[in-house]
């Protein structure tokens, strides 16, 4: 007789989930049979169904940035969190714009990285055991090193992307950290984007089976030998310049 006990379905928490590739990577997971939690800024409840037609069953947190720590405490049995939720101001370049590009790109992932990864550092070994590694994969996209046609854009993802280069030192140790490096998807932010959002949701879940903590999807060949090349010096930059 097979004593093996059934598998739990994996928990997957996912920021942005209102949005373009928020909704693919939901439907993704969805095919792997997670347990899906849609987080969004929008109190309009969202509706997704499976290619025959069932509803996908989601729990849906709504939240605000600067409300981490509320959030947080709703996220306690996820395994993988996806930071996936941005604004892209485009030409704007006041105060206030610059001031929401921070806080939305940049700060509010910063903070819930940091925070769950606490999280997970507080669980008992023996919860840690029965439960599959937590990973926290973040949405910097190709803005980190490509020219976006957005300053506020750039500048907030690339200092998302420096935190994360930064912090990874210490936060690796706790969960397993994957870089979504994403190029121009066709989305409400960029209606002519050159990649289907289907097509990216999928090759960042190929990816990541394939064990990739840097995942590129890009139309763009340099962005596969630019960001690498950008990851490895800012870690030996950190690593040098910094202590433990």
């Amino acid at each position: 007789m097979d004593n093996t006990q059934p598998t739990a379905p994996i928990t997957v928490a996912i920021t942005g989930a209102s949005g373009t590739l928020g909704q693919a990577l939901l439907r993704c997971w969805h095919r792997r049979g997670a347990r899906l939690i849609a987080i969004s800024h929008s109190s309009t409840p969202l509706s997704l169904h499976a290619p025959d037609g069932s509803a996908i069953a989601l729990q849906q947190l709504q939240w605000q940035c600067g409300q981490e720590e509320a959030l947080l405490a709703q996220l306690s049995q996820v395994d993988v969190l996806v930071l996936n939720h941005g604004i892209n101001r485009q030409q704007e370049r006041s105060r206030e714009a610059t001031a929401a590009s921070l806080e939305v790109n940049a700060l509010s992932s910063w903070r819930l990285l940091e925070g769950f990864c606490e999280l997970v550092a507080r669980r008992s070994a023996g919860e840690r055991a029965a439960r599959p590694p937590s990973e926290v994969w973040i949405n910097t996209s190709e803005a980190e090193i490509e020219p976006a046609f957005s300053p506020l854009y750039e500048i907030s993802k690339r200092l998302l992307g420096q935190l994360l280069s930064l912090r990874s030192l210490d936060l690796a140790q706790q969960v397993r950290l994957r870089r979504l490096v994403l190029g121009p998807f066709r989305s409400a932010l960029n209606p002519f984007g050159l990649m289907p959002v289907t097509f990216v949701a999928q090759q960042v879940m190929l990816q990541a089976g394939l064990g990739c903590n840097l995942i590129i999807v890009s139309p763009n060949p340099l962005v596969y030998v630019l960001m690498p090349l950008a990851a490895l010096s800012r870690w030996i930059y950190n690593r040098s310049l910094t202590q433990d």
